[in-house]
């Protein structure tokens, strides 16, 4: 049995977070650290905390320690450093499924979440769960590229199946 939709997804995250941080990369640094009315407080921080979660479950499935304190990479991380990261990030979780085993992927794993409290959730569920939060919050950060008239191209998963994922 293949894992044909979770590498699609896979490969989905890695193209539609590129298509933001290339968007995001082209406007000049004082807009990107703006405070903006968004629930993590501008462009920045809302990829910042994207890529907290995703590296916090990365470590959840890798069975080890994540050391963040919160959902947030430091204030203090440029989008340069952020983008660097991301694409690390990205490739891992590339690599990471293609290397699963459908029984693997059902496996339950304890965790503790940044608050202190229990989790248990399939490798499964924890990739679902990184996808889907990718998603969630690229929107957030497309709403605020919007409002500031910035103009992004289509991360629809349509757009990608279409357009990318064939080829």
């Amino acid at each position: 049995m293949t894992l044909h939709n979770e590498q699609m997804l896979a490969r989905y995250s890695q193209w539609a977070n590129e298509v933001i941080y290339s968007v995001v990369a082209g406007l000049p640094e004082a807009a990107v650290v703006a405070p903006r009315e968004t629930t993590f407080g501008s462009v920045l921080r809302t990829l910042g905390h994207n890529y907290a979660v995703g590296a916090i479950f990365r470590a959840h499935l890798e069975r080890r320690a994540h050391g963040f304190t919160s959902r947030h990479v430091p204030d203090t991380t440029t989008l340069d450093e952020l983008r660097a990261m991301q694409r690390g990030l990205d490739a891992w979780y590339v690599t990471w499924i293609d290397e699963m085993k459908e029984d693997e992927l059902d496996e339950p794993i304890q965790f503790q979440f940044v608050d202190g409290g229990e989790g248990v959730m399939t490798r499964r569920e924890m990739f679902v769960h990184v996808t889907n939060h990718y998603t969630y919050h690229r929107g957030f950060a497309v709403d605020t590229l919007h409002r500031m008239s910035t103009p992004v191209p289509a991360t629809d998963l349509t757009v990608y199946i279409c357009k990318h994922a064939r080829e």
